[in-house]
């Protein structure tokens, strides 16, 4: 083999001469994985109506596809470092685009709820490689603004997957917004097979099987739980059991991976502080931006009165405040201005900022005061997520890149589901404890079911309100303080590494 091939195949982090094109092509490969999470959420009545779907077989749909890919983040990463990082992307393009085709295609119920966990499958692939790659073909200069780019995807997936799936519905039935999948995945294969350079971890670690499995398992039994909670409550047995079995099961996963001379995820990462910052900061972005959404979709819905899609479009400015800035480069600029852990301060604080400014002023002002607060927490999230992505991963050897993705990713959805469950919980209690009197005040659905004419109703809606504007202060005060410490936590580590720097 000669020195230019081996060089290819470890792929060394640096300047690629097609980086920006390549970015280009991963990004759109994660477009399509981010849309496949809201998109469905549009078609539920045409499921139902056409393949005769009960309430349960919906939920699985949907479920089916994030819960898979959930569980399989961290083993996906590992894989794409071990066999290298070009091979898994294109066996994620592929299966995400065989699944589109199967879920497309799907006569029954449960041939969709099949065909969207295969989907799962090439999502946690694409989820993990599209972010390792970046960070081996982009230098530290250009690695912060590389992330915001890749980042402002997520945010734009969030954002455009129900305005899409509406006018495909419009137009087309329903497989028409998996088919449309086939094409792209199809663009990006070539593309991918043509510029993507290999990488993998030049050391070729024996695989840790044991340690992929109890991940799964584990990393699965916890999103079913917090994906179950809002339904069946948080003390039932269909919540109790998944969480207590994964989070055992995750024990033992950290117990293994402590023992073993080639572990799936380095555990002493967890005594770098700077990678601790991060992890924090990542976990409490996610946990305001989660919890706070879905209990604003719950406001435009329920107390204002809009209809799903219009829902979902007044919540987009968020998302294109996202967009707008990290096209801009305005995150990248500041990073060496103020540094990681200030910039990372700085977005945390909006990010809190916009989720007071929705409880106290929307409210009050209705969607408009809404409005204020969703700019500022984009403007908050367009700051502080690239930078603790960069922080992350930098904070993995290169060789881990792939685990370091893996784990950026997980944050991130047990960020949205803690979120989710937190201030869902702290809302339904302010109502309960608002609305005592009347019959079934555990949901507001049930509330105005048993309220007694136009006083009770217009009593349950206030309560509502309250409960939303509590949880949402809530989220707020919570979001400030992790930001805080994750700064705090990158400033310490980073003056313990400049001794060391100096040396």
């Amino acid at each position: 083999m000669t020195a230019t091939t081996a060089e290819h195949r470890t792929a060394p982090t640096g300047r690629h001469p097609q980086r920006w094109l390549i970015l280009g092509v991963i990004c759109l490969a994660q477009l399509t994985v981010l849309l496949d999470n809201t998109v469905l959420s549009v078609a539920i009545p045409s499921l139902t109506r056409e393949l005769d779907a009960s309430t349960a077989d919906i939920q699985w749909m949907i479920n089916a596809y994030s819960l898979v890919q959930s569980g399989l983040l961290l083993t996906a990463g590992n894989a794409a470092d071990r066999y290298g990082r070009r091979k898994m992307l294109i066996c994620g393009l592929a299966l995400f685009g065989l699944g589109s085709l199967a879920a497309g295609l799907a006569q029954s119920a449960p041939q969709l709820i099949a065909a969207r966990a295969g989907m799962g499958v090439g999502g946690a692939l694409l989820m993990t490689t599209t972010l390792a790659v970046v960070v081996q073909i982009f230098d530290d200069a250009e690695r912060v603004k590389a992330i915001g780019l890749w980042s402002t995807v997520n945010s734009l997936g969030f954002a455009a997957g129900p305005l899409i799936g509406g006018v495909m519905l419009d137009r087309f039935w329903w497989g028409a917004i998996f088919l449309v999948n086939i094409p792209v995945a199809a663009i990006g294969l070539f593309a991918v097979v043509a510029l993507v350079p290999e990488s993998k971890n030049p050391r070729g670690d024996r695989p840790d099987l044991l340690g992929a499995l109890l991940s799964t398992i584990g990393m699965t039994g916890v999103v079913y739980a917090i994906i179950s909670g809002p339904e069946h409550g948080w003390t039932s047995t269909e919540v109790l059991v998944p969480a207590a079995v994964g989070a055992l099961v995750l024990g033992g996963f950290v117990l293994w991976e402590l023992r073993i001379p080639y572990p799936m995820l380095d555990m002493h990462f967890f005594r770098n502080q700077r990678f601790i910052g991060a992890v924090a900061g990542a976990i409490l972005v996610a946990f305001g931006m989660g919890g706070s959404l879905f209990l604003l979709t719950q406001h435009l819905q329920f107390v204002l009165g809009y209809g799903p899609l219009d829902a979902g479009l007044r919540t987009a400015p968020l998302a294109l405040t996202v967009v707008a800035l990290n096209l801009s480069g305005v995150g990248a600029r500041l990073v060496p201005k103020l540094g990681t852990p200030g910039t990372i301060a700085v977005g945390m604080t909006l990010v809190a900022a916009g989720l007071a400014a929705i409880a106290v002023l929307g409210g009050r002002h209705g969607y408009g005061g809404m409005l204020l607060g969703l700019v500022v927490m984009g403007a908050g999230v367009a700051l502080s997520m690239p930078a603790m992505a960069n922080a992350i991963m930098s904070a993995i050897p290169p060789e881990k890149a792939g685990v370091g993705a893996g784990v950026n990713g997980t944050l991130a959805e047990f960020g949205n589901g803690l979120g989710v469950a937190v201030l869902g919980a702290v809302l339904n209690s302010r109502f309960a404890a608002l609305v005592p009197a009347v019959v079934g005040a555990a949901s507001l659905p049930a509330a105005l079911a048993a309220g007694d004419g136009p006083a009770e109703r217009v009593r349950v809606f206030d309560a509502f309100a309250s409960g939303l504007q509590t949880s949402q202060l809530v989220g707020a005060v919570a979001v400030l303080a992790g930001g805080l410490l994750a700064a705090m936590l990158l400033r310490r580590a980073e003056r313990a590494d400049s001794p060391k720097a100096a040396a």
